[in-house]
């Protein structure tokens, strides 16, 4: 089938907004300079030879931890100081003098280091003078880089904790430590594995670096547009079909792409004017977008990046984490998926009609091969082999596999680009890395994670429940505005300390704060991928920004549920009470949906939609003291509901006669 008539939407939102312009201003990271003529050639050699060098490092050679962390870095320094403007005047023009000197200063001190490392090693990490200036201007360049990346709060968030850890002395009470010079800050956030160079760098030199330069070789394949046409397949036809799309295509591309608020721009100029085609709100239609897009950084098999960084922290193999993650992301993604299909059903809106969109079987043969390549991955992560041996095979895969048509064949041009474009997607995330080491090196030094978990604990007056909250809290707000890594580092390195106070198992604080450094892209006040969606819908940012909240609202809900239930998250012993845990969830999760949508088989009362609610947190929570009555309060408004429609049908027939 051809789906010409399913472009006009789509083109027809790209007329009157300025894709490349919303991008800019929602998502910090792709504030490219528009590079043109011998800078952009530069440019272009510079970022293809990192992609290169990054694949043979990690599937030809064995360069030892600290020397690729330098190399990469090196690299994202350079490109960063091209492709980003110093301040947003300078976002149309090329680089000046001072923007390739820094590009120059950046790879050299990288290469000092990795040039010089044998060196420091030998004489047991203790710095020379030389060391030492060379480290000062690494910490310079690293943090004005991140200012033109990534917005100045990380840094100045990153300079707070450097000022902590130097006036330690002078503090009051808990947070009063022995202070430590300028001298030993620059030894340890340059030489030492715990600053600049510690594990967050370490794993996107390796990790995420190769994951987005899988997905950029996918996005070559024309692998967006396959998704959208086998979710327009699948989804377009049933009621409200347009918005089931956009959870398909949105989860499975923001699983992929790490940016929330790129993803929602990149797929919602397509999704978004479709939704409102068929009779969602504008409002309504972007909300879906957004908190689709979000959800898919805790999709696995690939999360985003942030996981990634999770399992080096947690030192346990990437598999696991995706295992725990599978069922909170299923009930995710499930609650955003019914309330769109309950919203269509209150409306009474339709899908798409089935003569316009693309037939199943032919989008299949089309592009069902490019699938193979994530199949490969996931096997080979389930297998026990490495995420980056993963990675590295099935980018070989994608290459390989894309030969078989002559539409998705990766051609020189398009291998080029992707090997481009990867190095660009990784920047944003490397330097995120980088400058996050500071806080992360600043609390290692100081043992500040304890004091704020001591903190966290006297406002909670030792009660588990308000020290989720409070956790809850500061990670949405230490994530609002940063990229998704970087706010997880940050409010994990703070927050967690806190949980193992009360046993928490590592990984499941670990996840529970990922889960909402991840969602404050969609809680007001800082809701960078609501308000992207907003932009391309034209509605009201804050109306978009809290019904997207609603939308996911299972989101907010189940991290504190998997605290208390292990067996959401897989850890249970007993398989049959793991089945019964998550059926009993998925019921939960529909009674919320139905309570926040006021629909169940037919518009619910206020007190349909609190028992709803009641049992919507009695069934999300695993144990027969709360799912007997949280099945008991569901199937008797289905049994009200479902009596009242037979009554208003009787009538209804009646008045026909």
């Amino acid at each position: 089938m051809d789906t010409k008539n399913l472009d006009t939407p789509a083109s027809s939102a790209e007329s009157t907004i300025d894709l490349d312009e919303l991008t800019r201003k929602y998502d910090t990271e792709s504030r490219f300079r528009r590079l043109k003529g011998t800078p952009a050639l530069i440019t272009s050699i510079i970022a293809i030879a990192m992609s290169l060098v990054t694949l043979y490092v990690t599937g030809f050679s064995t360069l030892v931890s600290m020397k690729q962390k330098a190399l990469h870095l090196g690299f994202v320094l350079c490109l960063i100081f091209i492709l980003y403007p110093a301040s947003k005047k300078g976002e149309k023009g090329n680089p000046g003098i001072l923007d390739y000197i820094l590009a120059f200063l950046g790879m050299g001190v990288n290469l000092y280091l990795l040039l010089q490392y044998d060196a420091i090693s030998l004489r047991g990490g203790l710095p020379t003078q030389t060391d030492l200036i060379v480290g000062a201007l690494t910490m310079v360049l690293v943090l004005e880089a991140a200012r033109r990346a990534i917005g100045k709060e990380l840094p100045i968030l990153s300079l707070i904790f450097l000022a902590y850890a130097y006036f330690g002395p002078y503090l009051p009470g808990r947070l009063m430590h022995r202070g430590y010079s300028i001298q030993r800050l620059i030894e340890h956030m340059f030489i030492s594995a715990e600053g600049i160079y510690g594990i967050p760098l370490g794993v996107s030199a390796t990790y995420i670096v190769l994951f987005i330069l899988f997905g950029s070789f996918l996005a070559e394949t024309g692998m967006s547009k396959f998704f959208t046409n086998l979710a327009l397949a699948t989804a377009g036809s049933a009621p409200g079909g347009p918005a089931k799309v956009s959870v398909i295509t949105s989860a499975l591309l923001g699983m992929i792409n790490g940016s929330a608020a790129a993803n929602v721009v990149t797929t919602g100029t397509f999704t978004i004017p479709l939704m409102k085609s068929v009779g969602y709100k504008p409002y309504f239609a972007g909300a879906v977008e957004a908190a689709a897009s979000t959800g898919g950084q805790i999709l696995p098999p690939v999360m985003g990046a942030a996981a990634f960084i999770m399992a080096e922290f947690l030192g346990i193999p990437y598999v696991s984490v995706m295992k725990a993650a599978v069922i909170p992301a299923i009930l995710y993604f499930l609650s955003v998926w019914l309330m769109v299909d309950l919203e269509a059903r209150k409306l009474g809106l339709k899908g798409i009609p089935k003569e316009n969109l693309p037939r199943l079987g032919l989008v299949l043969r089309e592009g069902g091969h490019l699938v193979l390549p994530i199949i490969l991955l996931v096997y080979m992560l389930i297998a026990g082999y490495t995420p980056i041996y993963a990675a590295f095979y099935s980018i070989v895969a994608t290459v390989i596999v894309s030969m078989l048509r002559k539409e998705t064949r990766l051609d020189l041009k398009k291998l080029l680009r992707a090997l481009e474009n990867g190095a660009r997607g990784v920047l944003s995330v490397a330097i995120a890395c980088a400058v996050v080491g500071f806080i992360v090196g600043v609390i290692s030094l100081t043992g500040l994670g304890l004091r704020m978990a001591d903190v966290i604990l006297t406002l909670s007056s030792n009660n588990l429940y308000l020290t989720l909250v409070l956790a809850m809290v500061a990670c949405i707000v230490l994530g609002m505005g940063m990229p998704t890594s970087a706010a997880y580092i940050v409010a994990a390195t703070v927050t967690v300390p806190a949980l193992d106070k009360f046993g928490v198992p590592g990984i499941t604080a670990h996840l529970f704060v990922l889960y909402f450094a991840v969602l404050s892209a969609i809680t007001p006040p800082v809701a960078l991928a609501s308000y992207a969606g907003a932009g391309v819908a034209g509605a009201n940012p804050t109306q978009v920004g809290w019904t997207a909240v609603r939308l996911g609202l299972a989101g907010f809900i189940v991290p504190f549920i998997f605290v208390f239930s292990p067996s959401l998250l897989l850890e249970h012993p007993s398989v049959i009470w793991t089945v019964w845990a998550i059926t009993t969830a998925v019921v939960g999760v529909y009674s919320l949906s139905a309570s926040l949508q006021g629909f169940l088989i037919t518009q619910t009362t206020l007190l349909e939609r609190a028992l709803l609610f009641a049992s919507a947190l009695l069934l999300i929570k695993s144990g027969l003291t709360t799912d007997l009555p949280g099945i008991g309060l569901m199937l008797l408004v289905w049994f009200i509901q479902r009596i009242r429609e037979q009554r208003v049908s009787g009538l209804n027939t009646a008045g026909h006669l």
